[in-house]
């Protein structure tokens, strides 16, 4: 009489399950029910899929498997080796949580709920339950909360506090278009993402207010050590009135602009000298052009025909 293989008792819950006997004989009836499906899986790879039915297990409905125990003489007349595993293709909800930081590099702690079906149970028993040895429900869950948490972390360190913090719907959907992409590469579909909780230190929190209003990280944390330069001034016994004078000033202010340093270069020899000399230091030259002087002796502005003091012309 030939054997029955069927996932029998399956909860609510259960995601995987893992038919107990790995030696399977030709012309075994494979149950699979509506919301499952059934993977062959030997040697670290799955193969042929089973959709909802009852199933003769014959070479002609195991193209792939059969490919591979072709190779074993008179493989269709003995029991072959293969694992079968049931997986569900019901809806099902995980947890997340983790800590992780934005691009800043501010804290986050973070944790929430997420949904998700199998879509490729293939693809889903060759990168999640065989290559993980993940054939319980618990195990498989474990997986996917840390292979959640990885992608999310990984997103929120390219966004800063202050577009992810308090916003829990529009950091939901950033999580859910990230962790959508890694979870397809495992032969699932995330079907929703909610951040039930996300918060940072008590300093970060501060900050967030001025980096809104569109301060620099940098100047946010000039202020807050001006701050707490200030606190600790006032604690200490004496100090606070003299030092705090001397300290807290400087930090307010903000570092001098240096101008640039312009020299004159003689017209000669092409000399630099300093702002404010006549004559050049290399060759005596004048640097500046120098007034004419009449006949007489008086100075004329360059350019100058005739005196301005007695009219003499000038040569």
């Amino acid at each position: 009489m030939p054997k029955v293989i069927q996932w029998v008792g399956a909860r609510e819950s259960d995601i995987v399950w893992r038919f107990p006997v790995d030696e399977i004989e030709w012309g075994s009836n494979l149950i699979v029910e509506e919301t499952q499906a059934a993977v062959f899986f030997r040697d670290g790879k799955a193969y042929d899929v089973f959709r909802a039915g009852r199933h003769v297990l014959t070479t002609a409905n195991l193209p792939l498997l059969t490919r591979v125990l072709s190779r074993i003489a008179g493989f269709e007349k003995v029991p072959f080796k293969a694992t079968v595993i049931y997986v569900s293709l019901k809806q099902f909800q995980g947890k997340f949580g983790a800590q992780g930081q934005t691009r800043e590099l501010a804290p986050l702690k973070f944790f929430g709920s997420f949904w998700f079906r199998v879509s490729d149970p293939n693809l889903f028993v060759q990168e999640a339950v065989g290559s993980q040895s993940a054939y319980g429900t618990e195990q498989l869950q474990e997986f996917l909360r840390a292979y959640f948490n990885e992608a999310v972390i990984d997103e929120l360190s390219q966004h800063g506090i202050a577009d992810v913090y308090g916003r829990l719907d529009e950091t939901s959907l950033l999580a859910r278009n990230a962790v959508g992409q890694a979870f397809s590469r495992i032969g699932l579909e995330l079907i929703d993402v909610k951040f039930e909780g996300l918060d940072t230190t008590d300093e970060w929190r501060d900050r967030i207010f001025f980096l809104r209003q569109g301060v620099s990280a940098a100047e946010v944390l000039r202020m807050q050590t001006v701050t707490k330069t200030a606190e600790a001034l006032s604690q200490s016994q004496g100090a606070a009135v003299g030092a705090g004078i001397a300290v807290i000033p400087p930090l307010f202010q903000q570092p001098p602009t240096q101008q640039p340093t312009v020299l004159l270069v003689c017209p000669h020899c092409g000399h630099q000298n300093p702002q404010g000399v006549k004559f050049c230091g290399n060759c005596g030259k004048p640097i500046a052009p120098q007034p004419a002087r009449c006949p007489n002796g008086h100075e004329a502005p360059q350019g100058s025909k005739f005196c301005p003091e007695c009219g003499a012309k000038l040569s």
